[in-house]
């Protein structure tokens, strides 16, 4: 199945969420090696961009071969989301997406993100300015509304339709649920009816059969990744193959799950430098290390070193253990034998 934004096809309909601190170009360009119809880059505030605050731009940096790469910006003014729009697109971005679902307090605090809900006139507007500055197609990501006297995402999805939005991802709870209790798939489909671009689900989609069940709830086209994906570059992969037969993925267990996440902390070291790269790693080396069920001491040895070439040492013995497989190979589609190199096979 595709999903098509004009003259550009996402192919599988399994996209990667946006993610603060987490979707930056290593772990993107991990998840896009498995296999991904598209990756979105964290939010960007749209004048720390401008303003060329430190940090900001590397969360949009694209790297090579990053076709298939969606760039997430955030902002409460029509001109400066304009400009970062087209600044990202002449990057190289194939999509632009508008952020109005983060619920962070010190996002709506400066009326983006989900706030934008509140007020669609101006949402509108924001929406328009950022069609209007690009030739690329440009999506839309929201909740289902403020709270749940506010329900108003069919009415703002319309609206952002006709406005020039190519495709919209609805995350399914209200602002005020932030992550509260559980994603209502069903209410998404009030929003599929309402648009005749696609629509994307999103929200505690973390396996196949939450994505199945996802999908025959809301009626969406697509579903989108976030949290799963944690410690699991390979997830989307494992979704798309038992929803759409993709290529199935190779799971890495044992010693070629070190490897992944040793290659992983090594291209965090080369993006951010050795200090603030050692730091970055650590969530993620820590996700690793849930899912292989890494003793705490070892575990806290390899988040406290700060040697990369010890890091390295360490996640060998912590990651290299048989008792690691039951827990990610439960959910695993069938494939061929396991490996290190990330790469898709025919199942």
């Amino acid at each position: 199945m595709t999903l098509s934004l004009g003259d550009l096809s996402i192919t599988p309909p399994v996209l990667l969420a946006p993610l603060a601190g987490i979707t930056d170009l290593p772990f993107r360009s991990l998840v896009s090696r498995w296999g991904a119809g598209l990756v979105v880059s964290e939010m960007i505030a749209s004048g720390e961009f401008l303003t060329a605050r430190p940090g900001t731009r590397e969360k949009a940096e694209l790297g090579a071969g990053g076709a298939n790469t969606s760039v997430q910006i955030a902002g409460r003014a029509p001109e400066p989301m304009a400009e970062a729009a087209r600044r990202v697109a002449d990057m190289g971005a194939r999509v632009i997406d508008i952020n109005m679902g983060c619920p962070a307090k010190k996002v709506t605090g400066g009326y983006s993100g989900s706030a934008l809900m509140r007020d669609p006139d101006h949402a509108l507007r924001l929406i328009d300015a950022v069609a209007n500055a690009v030739d690329v197609p440009v999506t839309l990501k929201t909740r289902l509304g403020w709270d749940d006297a506010t329900r108003n995402a069919p009415d703002l999805a319309r609206r952002a339709e006709s406005a020039g939005v190519r495709m919209l991802v609805i995350h399914g709870r209200t602002r005020c649920q932030f992550y509260k209790g559980r994603a209502d798939w069903a209410a998404i489909r009030d929003v599929v009816d309402a648009v005749s671009v696609p629509v994307v689900a999103n929200g505690d989609i973390t396996s196949a059969a939450t994505a199945r069940a996802a999908l025959r709830l809301s009626g969406a086209a697509g579903v989108m990744i976030g949290r799963g994906a944690r410690g699991a570059p390979w997830r989307l992969a494992e979704i798309a193959h038992a929803l759409y037969g993709a290529p199935a993925p190779e799971i890495p267990q044992g010693a070629a799950r070190a490897e992944i996440a040793k290659e992983h902390y090594q291209d965090m070291i080369r993006f951010y430098g050795p200090d603030l790269g050692g730091r970055c790693a650590r969530k993620h080396l820590g996700w690793y290390m849930d899912a292989a069920g890494t003793p705490p001491e070892l575990r806290r040895l390899v988040l406290t070193q700060t040697q990369p070439a010890r890091v390295c040492a360490l996640l060998d013995d912590a990651l290299n253990r048989p008792d690691a497989e039951a827990s990610d190979t439960a959910s695993a589609s069938p494939g061929k034998a396991v490996a290190a190199t990330g790469k898709a096979v025919a199942a």
